[in-house]
């Protein structure tokens, strides 16, 4: 089907070919219809499927064709970071160029006083982090009487992030006859109570739960601690691309890694949330650009950052789940084209790697980078652990063959030529 098959108004259908947007996506297909009727909705896909629009164009909708009694804020969109508020404003600016509908972003790292001229001046949608509206709504500055639909987007990071106490205090402040949409990549356990409670009678829609895009490809390095970063370097060495986005587990490590490649000559920006707002938009900006081809983050760019291009995700650290594989592998492969992911892996991060491919259903490839000198890697502490062999029955566990193999006699051969 087409956008234009949507029983949306008129102004909407002129942004929507403006933007040369035209065959909606499935989730875009399965939500849109069912939220225009105003009926609560809980939908998960996996990310880089449009869920944004899936939400926007209803709600955009709702606001032109339904008039306000006052100049209230009639929407609230709850996200879990600054860089996907950013993101979901873009998209609805977007889709509402050709009216009169006004919106704004309520985040922390910046400054209060803008944010507070913006919600006295009446924007009809807001688009928040809830710590930073609960501060607001604390000084009295947040009208919530008016609003009439709700979106948790993201809903399973929030709830990874500890954001669940924030949201509930909000809830409170809100009018109980509203829409409710609650959007995610991911339906933990944990969701459920807070579903049951939160939502009425939703319409559920999954699609593509809990999977990568099809147009993914994964691929395991097996390498020591020691030599990851000139594994990275090499690997960046081989690549033709334009957008290569790296995730490390700390802070420290992504500052350590942004700097070694910038030494090497590679012009690289960093993400994470010890970084100031103004540096985290930068980075992002610059990276959208392409002006900076690399960008090293951890989690807070797992979710929510749409950028296009992104030909290869690299975790220089394997991530703790497979969701979070999931989800930091999304940011490459979206809108059907073609995206690589490299995870390098250590003898340590074998029974993730287990985990992993369980969730995806399938072995992960495992690959060799030729010409790479391996020699400094071999020593004892890369040989598979005991406790990864077999347990105290004298059973033998399934040892990847990847990670094997940097122990294994063969490999040493090689090293040996």
């Amino acid at each position: 089907m087409s956008f234009s098959q949507f029983p949306l108004h008129d102004s909407l259908q002129r942004a929507i070919a403006a933007a040369g947007f035209d065959t909606p996506t499935p989730i875009q297909t399965a939500a849109i219809p069912v939220a225009l009727t105003g009926r609560d909705l809980l939908g998960t896909a996996q990310t880089g499927t449009g869920k944004t629009a899936a939400f926007a164009l209803p709600i955009l909708h709702r606001l032109l064709t339904t008039p306000r009694t006052a100049r209230r804020t009639r929407a609230l969109v709850l996200t879990p970071t600054r860089e996907l508020a950013d993101q979901v404003q873009a998209s609805i600016q977007q889709l509402a160029a050709q009216t009169r509908l006004r919106s704004a972003t309520i985040y922390g790292g910046v400054g209060m006083a803008p944010q507070e001229r913006a919600l006295r001046s009446g924007t009809d949608i807001l688009v928040a982090c809830p710590g930073r509206l609960l501060d607001h709504a604390q000084r009295g500055a947040v009208n919530f009487s008016g609003i009439e639909c709700l979106v948790l987007d993201e809903a399973d990071r929030m709830l990874d992030m500890g954001f669940l106490p924030a949201i509930r205090r909000i809830l409170g402040l809100l009018p109980q006859e509203r829409q409710t949409m609650l959007f995610s990549a991911t339906f933990a356990p944990e969701l459920n109570r807070f579903v049951a409670q939160t939502l009425c009678d939703p319409e559920r829609i999954a699609i593509g739960m809990s999977a990568p895009a099809q147009t993914i490809s994964h691929a395991l390095y097996p390498v020591s601690t020691a030599l990851k970063t000139t594994l990275l370097t090499a690997l960046l060495q081989e690549m033709h691309s334009d957008a290569v986005l790296i995730f490390t587990r700390t802070k420290h490590r992504a500052d350590r890694v942004a700097a070694h490649l910038t030494r090497a000559g590679y012009a690289t920006g960093v993400l994470h949330a010890n970084r100031t707002q103004s540096q985290r938009q930068r980075a992002l900006a610059d990276f959208r650009a392409g002006t900076v081809p690399y960008l090293v983050a951890t989690d807070i760019a797992a979710r929510g950052i749409d950028v296009s291009g992104i030909s290869h995700v690299i975790n220089f650290d394997i991530p703790d789940t497979a969701d979070a594989y999931i989800h930091r592998i999304g940011r490459t492969g979206r809108a059907l084209r073609l995206g690589e992911a490299l995870t390098l892996v250590t003898h340590e991060d074998y029974a993730t790697v287990q985990m992993i491919e369980r969730a995806l259903g399938e072995r992960l490839s495992t690959q060799h980078l030729a010409g790479f000198d391996y020699q400094q890697s071999v020593s004892g502490a890369d040989t598979m652990p005991e406790s990864r062999r077999g347990g105290s029955t004298g059973g033998t566990r399934r040892v990847h063959p990847g990670l094997a193999y940097i122990a294994s006699a063969a490999f040493q051969e090689v090293l040996r030529a």
